[in-house]
């Protein structure tokens, strides 16, 4: 900066100096400056915003959305050394701030520091960030670059060479946070699938050519969260033939070298990982006598050592009624091949620690002893979620697959939960158990029986007086693409096979025009999600009218909707009925819906009351 620059910047900050006295008085609020400070922020104006966040500071030391603010800034200007001070400043404020931790591991990666950027990405995914992963990694200039290059060609193949060229996947290796949120979370998204289903392809060119000059550090840790994150979504990438035999004769020289003893790759590990679950391989077990570096023993803790868990937790589980029904047996046989949902993040980490240090208090009800039962827990996600909210609750937690439920128990386990019981049932059996319950909770489960209605009278029986009841049942109105997207896997004879899955996946992806509210759907991004969502054994749709007369039948309250994510459909509701409007009116509710039938895409979920009578 030479001297007419350096008196031009002094002259702006002067000028900044000037109008920011007024914000330094007590009487303006600090939300109201760090509104003010964030505004400015957006419209870059720097110093502005510096100067407001200063008096915030000078107000509010520990203030953690201004130090981020400045952090945010210091990394602007190239400062990363001062951005993780800020940054370590307010996470020391907030540590369960998601964004403050992802802000500190990109500098820290700008600093060269590569263990504690993983280390903050990492905890950023685990605080929520998981969901806007994608999101964040297609920001990536290196993953766009690529991106752009598969979209040129698109539907049409890409070739590796007209893909990777002469740099290959070592850009993409070197992307932490890639890396970390491939280790934590199913990666829900189009773009991003297509582009690491062909990195797969790449990883297993680059591991079938036995080089003898060692692997790159960096390329192996790739390599080991591409096949954790392959675990995770259960193999649902598609693949071609020639890659399918590739990968068997892979993993085949890899038992060979593990049966006589030989020496293999960590690459060569990792990448038959990215193909083939370990704890499926016969003589698995010698790869644990055999030292790792540490993200190799991190994959096989999650593809073997987990899974070993969770065959030992089938035998605690105890089951408590017959299941004889055709379609009960038929369902049951669906989740114990792909136990659904297989989820990895606590979505309450920040909830619980929170509430560990104070700053948020349990109400009465969630501080209550209460008996709740969880009637289709599936893999414990819920059960979890309700144990963690209400600590003093004793709950239940039911599912007719053994393979949920293990992998329920030692989720629960690993979070220290000591108040969730698991068991084997069929809710239609349910009424031989002779218990009742404060509260009874059953989303995404009643529209999978043989008889919806029948099942949901069972779960009324066993609801004490004046007790609640929250359901989810999917929407007629709002799943007609389900029903079209299933009448064609039907017409195309696709079977709910892990490799039909796979190519019916594939063609909606060449059509993704058609089916965009499917694509955007998490649920498309696993194969027991898919499975769960387009190639289910046995699948009802309701109307409002329908739960409307359930309820006036068995004397039930509704007590209303769950909130919705989009705020708009509220407004749109308000407007529709003006001053008439009544959030608990089913009638306005379906009339409503016709109007607008996407509103329940994801479910009917509600809360009723049973009359106290």
């Amino acid at each position: 900066m030479n001297r007419k620059e350096r008196r031009a910047a002094g002259k702006r900050r002067d000028a900044a100096g000037k109008n920011v006295p007024a914000f330094g008085s007590a009487g303006i609020s600090i939300a109201d400056l760090a509104a003010e400070a964030s505004r400015f922020y957006g419209m870059r104006r720097f110093n502005e915003a510096q100067e407001v966040c200063r008096h915030i500071l000078a107000r509010e030391p520990s203030h953690a959305q201004s130090l981020n603010l400045l952090g945010l800034m210091a990394q602007a200007a190239g400062d990363h050394r001062s951005a993780v001070k800020a940054f370590a400043k307010a996470i020391a404020a907030d540590d369960v701030n998601a964004a403050c931790h992802y802000n500190a591991g990109n500098s820290y990666q700008a600093l060269g520091n590569r263990a504690k950027a993983a280390a903050h990405f990492s905890k950023a995914l685990a605080l929520g960030m998981d969901a806007k992963a994608v999101g964040f990694i297609l920001q990536s200039p290196t993953v766009t670059r690529y991106v752009g290059r598969i979209a040129g060609k698109w539907p049409l193949p890409v070739t590796s060479a007209d893909l990777f060229g002469g740099e290959g996947v070592a850009a993409l290796a070197s992307d932490l946070f890639l890396r970390c949120a491939m280790e934590a979370t199913t990666l829900a998204g189009m773009q991003l699938e297509v582009l690491l289903g062909h990195v797969r392809a790449e990883l297993l060119r680059l591991a079938g050519e036995q080089r003898r000059d060692g692997d790159d550090d960096d390329l192996i840790a790739f390599a080991c969260a591409l096949a954790r994150q392959c675990f995770i979504n259960e193999y649902v990438y598609g693949q071609t033939e020639a890659e399918a035999e590739r990968a068997a004769a892979l993993r085949d020289r890899l038992l060979h070298d593990l049966a006589s003893n030989a020496a293999f790759t960590p690459l060569t590990l990792a990448v038959v990982a990215a193909y083939f679950p370990l704890h499926t391989l016969p003589a698995a077990d010698a790869l644990l006598r055999r030292e790792w570096p540490p993200t190799v023993a991190g994959l096989l803790r999650v593809q073997l050592r987990e899974p070993r868990e969770e065959m030992e937790e089938r035998r605690a589980i105890v089951t408590l009624t017959p299941i004889r029904n055709d379609v009960s047996v038929e369902v049951m046989r669906q989740y114990e091949e792909n136990p659904y949902p297989r989820w990895t993040v606590n979505p309450l980490t920040a909830f619980v620690a929170d509430r560990a240090r104070g700053k948020t208090a349990a109400t009465a009800e969630q501080q209550a002893e209460r008996d709740i039962l969880i009637a289709g827990c599936g893999t414990g996600s819920h059960a979890i979620q309700i144990a963690q909210v209400c600590p003093n609750a004793r709950l239940l937690a039911v599912d007719i697959s053994m393979t949920s439920l293990a992998y329920a128990r030692r989720k629960t386990r690993e979070l220290g939960l000591r108040n969730v019981e698991y068991a084997q049932a069929d809710i239609l059996e349910l009424g031989s158990i002779d218990r009742s319950f404060d509260s009874i909770e059953s989303v995404g489960v009643l529209h999978h029986l043989a008889e919806p209605m029948t099942g949901w009278r069972v779960l009324v029986s066993l609801l004490r007086p004046g007790g609640t009841m929250r359901i989810g049942l999917y929407s007629e109105l709002a799943r007609r693409v389900i029903v079209e997207a299933r009448d064609r896997i039907a017409a195309r004879n696709y079977r709910a096979t892990a490799d039909d899955i796979r190519r019916c996946r594939q063609e909606i992806f060449r059509e993704a025009d058609q089916w965009r509210t499917l694509i955007g759907a998490k649920d498309f991004y696993s194969m027991s999600g898919c499975r769960d969502l387009l190639f289910n054994v046995m699948e009802h749709r309701l109307t409002i009218p329908e739960i409307a007369a359930f309820l006036n039948e068995h004397d039930l309250s509704c007590q209303g909707f769950e909130p919705f994510d989009d705020p708009a459909v509220l407004e749109k509701f308000r407007k529709q009925f003006a001053a008439a409007a009544d959030e608990i009116n089913l009638d306005q509710w379906h009339r409503f819906e016709v109007d607008h039938p996407e509103t329940f895409w994801d479910m009917y979920v509600f809360m009723v009351r049973k009359d106290a009578r």
